[in-house]
This record gives structure tokens, sequence and C-alpha cells, in this order.
């Protein structure tokens, strides 16, 4: 029989070879600009920028040719001329002979931002108890915040505006059987009388101290993280904090009284026969446009806190509670942080649309920057193109800046993953 070949004569393979062909392509396969997906889609992004700036640029020139054939004036030099009408709620001096349209601009501005920043600090302090409160373990609590929250956020903001500003303030007696709180508050249909603080010419040691005071609480804030990081000892942030923002103040006040000199005065409202000379006027347009924003908007809030603290997980309160922390304390140190990562989007929403909803208060007669500006200077000067694209970038620049301003925090609350 024939031996079977051995192991060890094996038969040989043949070498590979070490050089490709001199006519092989090397490297990846080439392309077709046409396929590559990076080129074609930066070529589509081209043709639409292109398509929508030829689009604006027609719509334009109509525009523009359309206001000449009307014999309608276009730019914006309508903005220094004389205004000739009076605002009654100005929070920068105002005269209708002498003030132009730009400072009428100005003065709806500055009073729709007064409106949004008081609405916004409110409706968060109202929104956030009635959330918490959402969930209290008090059957009555619980059910008069659950009450609050599906009542008012289910009736239309503008219904609860007239409500607040026909219903409530409009009921009230005239100036001169007005409600007294006091000997120097007054409440009547006119509005809420208060004592008007004037500064004298050395009160800019009080802002001063203010400021000081401020930052002082600052650097003690990141000074008691830093120990608390180091030591585990929480350091009592909020009463240094308290005593360094009112009490420098309160020291600059006396420190100048003693010295003779009296930086703050007080004009008190004084009832006449028939009306209220002196003091400090809050009008009833801006009290019930602030209650209606605030009570609407605070529905909203209330339920986004609520979903927030419920999304954090139970066993971090159990945690807590096992090592003798009070409910209090529980929700304050452990909770809401945790939740705040999940508060912080929606309530960005709430908070721009406040400010949005702040142009409703032309139905009650607030001069906001949509009365004054698209209505009564609009109907002035019929400059509607230049009039509507202010107002639109004004509120457009507000909501970014709020939506910028929260993503900010966002970020720092948001949970980073290790």
């Amino acid at each position: 029989m024939p031996r079977a070949p051995s192991l060890h004569h094996r038969r040989e393979q043949p070498p590979l070879p070490t050089q490709l062909p001199a006519d092989a392509p090397s490297g990846p396969p080439r392309v077709s600009p046409l396929y590559d997906p990076r080129i074609r889609g930066a070529a589509y992004q081209i043709l639409l920028l292109l398509a929508v700036g030829v689009v604006a640029w027609i719509a334009i020139g109509n525009a523009a040719e359309n206001l000449r054939n009307a014999r309608v004036a276009s730019g914006f030099g309508f903005l220094g001329n004389t205004a000739g009408f009076d605002v009654n709620q100005t929070v920068i001096p105002f005269a209708a002979a002498t003030s132009t349209y730009g400072t009428a601009f100005l003065v709806g501005l500055t009073n729709t931002l007064m409106v949004a920043v008081i609405g916004i600090v409110l409706a968060t302090i109202l929104g956030f108890t009635v959330g918490v409160a959402r969930l209290s373990p008090n059957w009555i609590v619980r059910t008069l915040a659950t009450v609050y929250v599906e009542v008012l956020r289910n009736i239309p903001l503008l219904l609860q505006l007239l409500f607040w500003y026909v219903a409530v303030l409009a009921s009230l007696p005239a100036a001169r059987d007005s409600y007294a709180l006091g000997t120097s508050v007054f409440l009547n249909q006119r509005g809420l009388y208060l004592p008007k603080p004037l500064l004298a010419a050395d009160a800019w040691a009080l802002p001063l101290a203010l400021v000081i005071g401020i930052v002082g609480t600052l650097a003690f804030r990141a000074h008691a993280r830093r120990e608390q990081a180091r030591t585990g000892r929480r350091l009592p942030v909020l009463a240094v904090g308290l005593a360094l923002i009112l009490g420098l103040p309160l020291l600059a006040y006396g420190v100048l009284a003693l010295i003779g000199i009296a930086p703050v005065a007080l004009d008190f409202p004084v009832k006449g026969t028939f009306n209220l000379r002196g003091g400090m006027q809050l009008y009833p347009e801006f009290v019930a446009l602030v209650v209606g924003l605030t009570v609407y908007t605070a529905a909203f809030i209330a339920e986004v806190v609520r979903a927030g603290i419920q999304a954090v997980n139970k066993g971090q309160t159990e945690a807590a509670r096992a090592l003798g922390l009070q409910p209090g304390p529980t929700m304050r140190l452990v909770v809401i942080p945790q939740a705040m990562r999940v508060i912080v989007p929606p309530l960005t929403s709430q908070y721009l649309n406040l400010t949005k909803n702040s142009s409703l208060a032309v139905a009650i007669g607030y001069p906001d920057l949509v009365q004054v500006f698209m209505g009564t200077v609009l109907n002035q000067t019929g400059q509607a193109v230049e009039v509507v694209a202010i107002t639109m970038a004004v509120y457009l620049t507000i909501s970014l800046v709020t939506a910028f301003a929260m993503n900010l925090y966002n970020r720092r609350v948001a949970l980073i993953e290790r």
C-alpha cells in the first residue's frame, strides 16, 4: 500500500504577492461629488437660502412699491417727531408737548418689562407653593391646590383679566369713600395709593450699600459651598445674606441720619374732600394685569413643579428620612434641587408665555408696548410696516434673552453623567 504523506511534507502554499499591480487603484474608492452626502447637503442648503433671499427681496420690493403708490411715508424718521399725546402710567418721564414717538416706544417697553418681571417673580412663588401643596398629605390643602389649578388654567386669560378689572376693581368705592388701610394707604376705583419715597441728592450711599450687600452675599455663598464640600459643615447662608442685603442699607441710612442728612423722605397720600393728593398711585389697570397674569401662569407652573417633584426617585426621600431629615428640609435640600432639572425647561416656556400674554393689556387699557406703540403711534403715523416690525423684534429679543438666561441656569442644574 502506498504510504500516506507525512505531516512534514505538506503542500507548499504559493507566496502572497507583496505588491499590487501597477494599474490597481490606491486608497478608498473615489465617489462622485454628486453622490457625496456632505456636498449634496451643502448644495441643498445654499439653494434654499438663495430661494428664501429671492422671495424676501421680491416681497420687500413689492411692499415698497405699494407704499410709494399709496403715498405712505416709509423709514424710521418718525421716531423723532413729537408725539402729542399723553400716557397716564409711565416709569420714565413723558410729556405730550415735548416727548417724541421714540420716547413713547420706550414708555411702552418699560411698562411691558415691569409687568413681565413682577409677574414672573410672583407667579414663580405662587406656582411653587401650589405645586408643593398638590402633593401635601393634608387632604384639605391638596384639594384646594387641585381646585385652583383645574379652575384657573381652564379659563381663558382674557376673561380673567376682565374679571379682575371689571368685576373686582371697578366695584371698589369712589375716591372720597376710599378704603383706608391704616393712615397712609388707600384703596378705591382709581387704584392703590401708597407712600412715595423721595430720594435726596445724598441717597447714593443706599444703593451702593445694597450692591455691596448683594456682592458680599454671593461671595459668602461661594465660600459656604466650598466649606461644605471640604468639611460637610453647612454655613447660615440665608441669615448672613439677609443681614448683608438688609443690614448694610439700614446701616448707611443710620449713618447719614446721624450726620444730619435725610436720604429718603416719604410723600404720604392725603385724603381730601373729593380726591387723594400726594403719594404713589398704582392704577387699577396695572393691578388687574399683574394679578391676572400671576394667578393664570401660576396654575401652569404648579403642574410643572408637581411633575418635577414626582420625577425624583422616592428612594431619595426615603434616604433623607433615614438620615433624620424632617419633611421640610428633605423637600428643600434633597427633592427640589434634583427636580429642577425637570422643572426648568417647561418653566422657561411659562415665562415666555407670561411675557407675550402681557400684550392682552390692551383689552383693559394698560399702556404697554402694544397699546402705546402699535395702538396710538400707529394710528397717528400710519407707518404700519415699521411699527409692527419694531414690536415683533422687541418681543423676539425679550423671548430670546429670557430663554438664553434660563438655558444657562438649566446647564447648572442638569444631571451630569459620570
